[in-house]
């Protein structure tokens, strides 16, 4: 439809541009809306000329406004899909997205654990160089001093020559082993700096993840905010359109009742010359009904013959059918006590949030309480993930949780997810596995508590979600 083209009902259509971000493509949406000042127009053109119509006249143009309105949300509900396609495109990217994130994460942590290694290594060889280097400093000030001393002056030392040749015998076994010990230090003062210049480097990597990181971040913060946009703008126009079929179909159904009632008139005169040829038709047709009963009598004793050895078959086929049915109900409950006995397969470990697992299902949490979920330490900042595919059942504060969210999945599963700095997501929302809903607090080392439960029991989260069949497992 051209930008300029006027809709049927004669309310103009302006195009509405919507830029997409950088991340989800250089796509360009279009969305019609109903102009304001045509709408206006209209409304006043009806009033002015309802009073010269007829009736009929009047409801045909309502007819037909409703028929252009249906054509307007046809034409909505075509653009409602181009749009949850692009929304079902944002989720996949989103998706893609976090666990890019996650990896990011899991590398900077990795990071900073073999940073924080270096940094002790470098600094226990630098405390370990420092007393080699106070002991070599003290050895040679001794030796300087007793080369300072002349021959004849060591002749002339109250000792006895034993002790001045014990003396020189040290001196002598001395120097070897300080000479080791300082290419033992100057090899040291090597290892020294190649580890310093691994630090370094190492620093730089670190630094390096964390921009990566930031950057991930942003990007999902810009895609979240799109995926509502279109969200927002869809709702709108739906509204739109059925608050004005509403407001048609309202004045279509008043019209309608005052030509029901001149219709009823005009069939009421045509009622009194119809009735008399009515009761001709009537007496013919009990005539032929007469003949017709006897006809049917005749044809009802053999259909009741029928009927009872029809019956007894279906007797006969319900008495096997109830047999087969027990054995089937048997073989049923007998299956359902081996399914039970037998713990459900789980279907893979997925955490909302990366990070530390700190309380774990059945453990005592820090209130001295039996945790019935596991408690996350993960990064400040974190993207919130929904563990499984699921509709968005409560999103906001509650009690003494702060903010949380509840996603009912299939087979009896929910999901309660405590801990948010911010949610991304509100009630009635789908949202696909491993699709980001919200965010951790900007600041310190947050806790977020996940909490898996099955037909209202808690459920070890760790063992994941079972088969559809299977029972909930602690």
């Amino acid at each position: 439809m051209g930008a300029g083209r006027d809709h049927p009902a004669g309310v103009a259509l302006l195009p509405l541009p919507v830029s997409v971000p950088q991340g989800a493509g250089r796509r360009r949406a279009f969305f019609w809306r109903p102009a304001l000042l045509t709408a206006t127009l209209l409304v006043v053109s009806t009033a002015a000329t309802a009073q010269t119509e007829s009736p009929g006249q009047t409801l045909k143009r309502v007819e037909q406004d409703l028929q252009s309105d249906k054509a307007l949300q046809r034409q909505l509900d075509r653009q409602s899909q181009t749009l949850q396609k692009e929304l079902d495109e944002l989720r996949d990217r989103l998706v893609g997205l976090a666990d890019q994130e996650r990896a990011q994460e899991d590398e900077l942590a990795h990071l900073e654990e073999s940073l924080t290694a270096l940094e002790t290594q470098e600094r226990n060889q630098a405390e370990k160089l420092e007393g080699e280097r106070q002991q070599i400093a003290a050895l040679l000030a001794a030796l300087q001093r007793v080369a300072r001393i002349p021959p004849e002056a060591a002749l002339a030392r109250p000792e006895g020559p034993v002790d001045t040749l014990r003396s020189a015998l040290l001196l002598r076994d001395t120097v070897p082993a300080l000479r080791a010990r300082a290419d033992a230090l100057a090899q040291a003062l090597t290892r020294l700096a190649e580890t310093r210049e691994t630090l370094q480097a190492q620093r730089s990597r670190t630094y390096a993840a964390r921009l990566t990181l930031i950057d991930r971040q942003k990007e999902i913060g810009q895609l979240v905010a799109r995926r509502e946009e279109l969200s927002r703008q869809t709702e709108e126009e739906r509204q739109q359109v059925a608050q004005r079929t509403a407001r048609l179909t309202g004045q279509a159904a008043d019209l309608r009742q005052l030509m029901d009632r001149i219709e009823a008139e005009r069939r009421a005169a045509a009622a009194m010359a119809a009735k008399r040829e009515a009761e001709r038709l009537e007496a013919e047709r009990r005539e032929a009904e007469r003949r017709l009963a006897e006809q049917r009598a005749a044809e009802q004793r053999q259909a009741e013959q029928k009927l009872a050895e029809q019956k007894a078959a279906e007797q006969r086929l319900a008495e096997q059918k109830l047999a087969d049915q027990r054995a089937s109900e048997q073989r049923a409950k007998a299956e359902a006590e081996t399914a039970r006995a037998a713990p459900s397969p789980p279907a893979g470990e997925r955490l909302p949030v990366g990070g530390r697992v700190t309380v774990r299902y059945g453990e005592a949490d820090r209130y001295g309480a039996t945790s019935r979920g596991v408690t996350i330490q993960a990064r400040a900042g974190s993207t919130v993930v929904s563990p499984q595919a699921g509709t968005i059942v409560f999103a906001g504060p509650f009690r003494g949780y702060g903010q949380i969210l509840i996603v009912e999945h299939s087979h009896g599963y929910h999901s309660l997810i405590a801990g948010f700095g911010r949610i991304d997501t509100a009630v009635g929302r789908r949202v696909a596995t491993g699709e980001p809903i919200g965010l951790m607090p900007a600041d310190g080392s947050p806790d977020l508590y996940f909490e898996l439960r099955r037909h209202g029991q808690p459920i070890n989260p760790q063992r994941g979600f079972g088969a559809p069949e299977g029972k909930g497992q602690g």
